[in-house]
């Protein structure tokens, strides 16, 4: 509430920055390790969950309209599709 996560999408990965109030924790998947994405809705907010490849634990961010994990989600399969594409 205080200090709202980030989350940071790019063509080639996925970072969460959590603020904290020293300091702060940041995750960062790349793309071509992104292996699912949950959303689920509440009665106000969603909460989106993206898995790695690797079996790690899962990045998850609360509190996002549902249109904001939508937006997400596809612009993350976007990006996952651009750089599959260009894989020789």
């Amino acid at each position: 509430m205080w200090f709202p996560s980030q989350v940071e999408i790019t063509p080639t990965s996925v970072t969460l920055r959590k603020p904290k109030m020293i300091g702060k924790t940041e995750e960062s998947i790349h793309m071509a390790h992104v292996a699912s994405i949950k959303i689920s809705t509440h009665l106000l907010f969603s909460d989106v969950e993206i898995e790695s490849s690797g079996g790690e634990d899962p990045m998850v961010c609360h509190g996002h309209t549902k249109g904001d994990a939508i937006a997400i989600k596809e612009l993350i399969e976007k990006y996952q599709t651009d750089y599959y594409r260009q894989q020789p």
